[in-house]
């Protein structure tokens, strides 16, 4: 996992292209379609700079949002503070989560889950999802997947240039474990007409669907659903990220 520490300056500018709106919507009606709890609680997990929190707050729910990175999470306090959004923040790890209490629904979006480096972290965030679930409360995710890893983000470079910041972004593939090496280097027009530069560097992580499924299993969670991309079609061999929709069978605090 990464801190982010450089790269959240220029987050939401750079991710401008993602329409979070059209993404709450998806998750709000998914939602729909599953929840069988009372309460409307609902945690973003690794909520980043606050985007999507905003959004399911709009939408009428509790919001809890966590992430791992202070600078993110300033960014989301400025539009907490500015919508006066029912959001509560948290900075915490999620392999260690520690909350206050149980939600109905728990959402990580945008392959956070692929932050992860091994299958045993995966496993710690799942089982805490589990024990801070309400039964028969919802996991909603999304990862890449190794299609993805292979033939869409592999060696390649890619470029970013919006009016304040051009960004030049640099993968390494490693084909026997599916990890991507990212690094990124910012260029920053200043005031005086130059560029201040930066960089900042983490990587991501492909993980097979037998190993996600095999692990919501061990940690207490049935699938209930599985698609692709922001859809209600099944995944394909060239998807790219696939969304699980996922029901706690028990609550961790029950037992």
């Amino acid at each position: 996992m990464s801190g982010y520490s450089v790269f959240a300056r220029y987050y939401d500018e750079l991710t401008a292209n993602i329409n979070y709106n059209e993404r709450g919507k998806y998750f709000h009606e998914i939602i729909q379609r599953f929840k069988t709890t009372n309460e409307n609680i609902l945690l973003d997990l690794a909520c980043g700079t606050g985007s999507i929190s905003e959004v399911m707050a709009g939408l009428g729910y509790d919001v809890i949002g966590v992430d791992n990175s202070d600078e993110m999470l300033n960014i989301a306090l400025d539009k907490k503070f500015d919508s006066n959004a029912n959001i509560q923040y948290l900075c915490q790890d999620m392999r260690k989560l520690d909350m206050f209490g149980t939600v109905d629904v728990t959402i990580c979006a945008l392959d956070s889950l692929n932050h992860l480096s091994n299958l045993d972290d995966v496993r710690k965030v799942f089982k805490g999802v589990a024990f801070f679930s309400e039964k028969d409360g919802l996991f909603i995710f999304d990862v890449n997947t190794p299609y993805k890893h292979r033939e869409i983000l592999a060696n390649n470079t890619f470029t970013y240039e919006t009016e304040h910041v051009y960004c030049v972004w640099e993968n390494t593939l490693d084909p026997s474990t599916l990890e991507v090496k990212m690094e990124l280097q910012f260029f920053e027009l200043e005031e005086n007409g130059l560029y201040s530069r930066s960089s900042d560097g983490f990587s991501e992580k492909a993980y097979s669907e037998e190993d996600i499924e095999r692990l919501l299993k061990e940690c207490g969670f049935e699938v209930i659903g599985k698609y692709n991309d922001d859809s209600f079609e099944p995944p394909k061999p060239d998807s790219q990220r696939i969304v699980y929709v996922t029901r706690c069978l028990r609550s961790g605090q029950k037992y």
